[in-house]
């Protein structure tokens, strides 16, 4: 009898030691939707987000991208941009600034049905992962583009207000606050600084959830 209950638990402790070894754990997505159908999401339910569209740079901007701190803005990133400023675009990746995929006008994804694909491969091998997050450079968003937003899983973010300079504007509760920084609308550095200041402003996932979102997220 003890030697059964001496052989019983030794068995037991070597299938113990060898199962860690055989299970394989769950890769985690790096993705997820926020809505149950394809949509665009403008606005959360508390606090406030900034995005920063960007597609244009000179020194200053640059600049600024270098003493940036935590909390830090959505980073909307135009692939093209990252490819004639490298060094700017390996420091957001050093200070681990979140960036999304801003993409073309919503019109060329309706010329073009293949343009969004070649785009998220494009931010895919700039910084090596999919982006959570997608903006036209215009806001529009044809049906078709949040179709295929939705097969990519891939989430489209519009803004509740488009900011271009001049007058800050007032807080709104949930508001998701884009600014864009290109070559026919530039804000200056010190604009970005006096709205930075004008706020505490919160990651997009806690302004939408309340919670810092990792992994695929369906509300109820």
């Amino acid at each position: 009898m003890l030697k059964k209950v001496i052989f019983t638990l030794a068995l037991c402790a070597l299938l113990f030691a060898l199962l860690p070894a055989t299970i394989t754990a769950p890769k985690i997505l790096q993705v997820f939707h926020v809505v149950k159908e394809p949509d665009v999401i403008t606005r959360g339910t508390q606090g406030s987000a900034l995005t920063i569209d960007l597609s244009f740079g000179d020194e200053p901007v640059e600049e600024w991208l270098a003493r940036l701190e935590a909390p830090y803005p959505l980073l909307m990133i135009d692939p093209s941009w990252a490819e004639r400023f490298p060094d700017s675009a390996r420091l957001i990746v050093k200070k681990n600034i979140p960036v999304a995929l801003l993409g073309s006008a919503g019109a060329s994804y309706e010329e073009d049905p293949a343009l969004l694909g070649r785009e998220i491969a494009e931010f895919a091998a700039l910084f090596d992962k999919k982006p959570l997050w997608f903006r036209t450079k215009d806001e529009h968003f044809p049906d078709s583009l949040c179709s295929s937003l939705w097969k990519e899983e891939v989430n489209a973010l519009g803004s509740t207000v488009r900011w271009k300079g001049g007058k800050l504007p007032a807080q709104q509760k949930g508001e998701i606050v884009a600014v864009p920084l290109d070559d026919s609308q530039h804000v200056s550095v010190k604009e970005l600084d006096e709205l930075l200041a004008s706020r505490t402003f919160q990651s997009v996932e806690d302004v939408l959830f309340a919670t810092t979102v990792k992994t695929r997220k369906i509300p109820e």
